[in-house]
């Protein structure tokens, strides 16, 4: 059984017993949360879209994610900027979708 979920903007395949690395969520680690943004459920064959479903998960850990580097350069100017970004991410256990 799988189920796709809307997380903080982004759509993530989850299934039971599985960790992602999403956006940065409230919480500490050990904490329960639950996903009510669920899109589509599919089981043996069979799919679900906009399902009354819900989808469990816990904190794992907090952490950052690679780093991004955001570089411009304007041609003959003699100018250029550069900059680096690294995002606040969560990890989190998929426990079950009910």
């Amino acid at each position: 059984m799988f189920a796709v979920v809307r997380i903080g903007g982004k759509q993530y395949r989850v299934a039971a017993d599985e960790q992602i690395q999403v956006m940065s969520l409230a919480g500490e680690p050990g904490d329960k949360v639950t996903f009510e943004d669920v899109l589509f459920v599919g089981k043996d064959g069979s799919a679900e879209f906009g399902a009354k479903a819900k989808v469990q998960g816990e904190i794992v850990a907090h952490g950052r994610g690679p780093k991004t580097i955001s570089f411009k350069k304007r041609r003959r100017q003699n100018s250029k900027r550069k900059r680096g970004h690294r995002q606040d991410v969560t990890l989190v256990k998929i426990t079950g979708i009910a």
